[in-house]
């Protein structure tokens, strides 16, 4: 993609994450140059900061002598409201890591922050980018596979002791989840996109192995408007990791198998018994061009929104479905019962803490 004017980035926290933001950027060298990165920490910004981008340790600083037009926020969740609504309020968009923010009353003080035709805020959820997807989503658009009936989704990983050492994981006031939050959210938005909308959720979670406040593992039964139902689950005490979803559809099933990201080859399509049409299973094929899941891959959408002055994908009431769909999982994971689309309202209290406000 070339737009024409060159995009002045900026990256908030230069932790691991913030090295994909960096290779993301520089996939689109003639769209956007990161000038500016921030980090509390002296000594690992100066590190970070290499060649033309200049370091420092405060965002208002930055801000102020950098006017970025875009600011990748790739801090702790606990960070992302207030440095969000602050670069917005600078004037700047921004593309946040996930999970997006602690609760669903923190995103909707971020959308508040936005102004119409820009700056928005839009969120990594790069799992729905890449040409596998799109061309499933496209025969299922078509009725190619006939109607999805059947769905699993699981982010089954692994995370030690050591993982959990860092002081902000693990707790409900600073990561606002476990996996379901701060892992699963990936495939479950993948889900969702590739499903539609949800109407109704049974969930249990537990704490079965580490010493820390959140889950370590939840799992859930939902139910869609399609009326297709679907299972997903979440975990960190899995030895052999793997992201799946596999969705039966009428006339074939399709599975996509990988761990942090896919390409092409992921994702394979069984027909049924009955589909005997072998130039029809044949279009089912992904393309030729193989574009993986991946940073690069949704900035792309991000910097042609941003030049257009128009709402990015992963942003607004898009960007808000997955995290509206995990405060009902843990909802209904801690009250004992189904959780209906549309019944986490401001009162709620699973509106403002994904534990609902108690310790659990």
């Amino acid at each position: 993609m070339t737009t024409g004017k060159l995009l002045r980035a900026a990256i908030i926290g230069t932790g691991s994450i913030a090295k994909s933001h960096l290779a993301a950027y520089e996939a689109h060298p003639s769209d956007v140059t990161v000038v500016a990165a921030a980090d509390v920490d002296e000594t690992r910004v100066a590190g970070f900061a290499t060649g033309a981008i200049k370091p420092y340790t405060d965002l208002s600083t930055l801000l102020a002598e950098q006017k970025p037009d875009l600011v990748s926020v790739c801090t702790p969740p606990s960070l992302h409201v207030g440095q969000t609504v602050q670069a917005l309020n600078a004037g700047a968009w921004v593309w946040c890591e996930k999970p997006p923010c602690l609760s669903l009353a923190g995103y909707d003080e971020m959308t508040a922050a936005e102004s119409d035709g820009g700056p928005y805020a839009g969120f990594v959820f790069q799992h729905r980018f890449g040409s596998a997807v799109e061309h499933f989503r496209g025969l299922l658009a078509a009725g190619e596979l006939g109607r999805p009936l059947v769905a699993h989704c699981q982010t089954t990983w692994f995370r030690d002791a050591a993982y959990y050492a860092v002081p902000w994981r693990g707790e409900w006031e600073t990561e606002g989840g476990g996996p379901a939050m701060g892992h699963g959210i990936h495939q479950i938005d993948l889900l969702l996109h590739l499903l539609g909308e949800w109407t109704e959720v049974s969930a249990m979670a537990g704490r079965l192995v580490h010493d820390v406040r959140t889950e370590d593992v939840s799992t859930a039964l939902v139910r869609f408007e399609s009326g297709a139902l679907a299972t997903v689950v979440n975990s960190v005490l899995s030895p052999d990791e793997v992201s799946r979803i596999r969705i039966d559809c009428a006339d074939a099933t399709v599975e996509l198998t990988h761990l942090y990201g896919y390409g092409n080859d992921d994702w394979t399509y069984s027909p049924a018994p009955h589909v005997q049409d072998v130039e029809r299973v044949q279009k089912w094929r992904a393309p030729a061009a193989d574009m993986d899941s991946s940073h690069a891959a949704q900035l792309a959408h991000v910097l042609a929104a941003v030049q257009a002055g128009e709402r990015p994908p992963c942003s607004g009431a898009d960007g808000r479905r997955a995290l509206g769909f995990v405060a009902a999982l843990y909802k209904s994971a801690f009250t004992g019962r189904t959780v209906h689309a549309g019944e986490i309202t401001s009162e709620d209290p699973f509106h403002t803490a994904m534990n609902g406000g108690g310790r659990r």
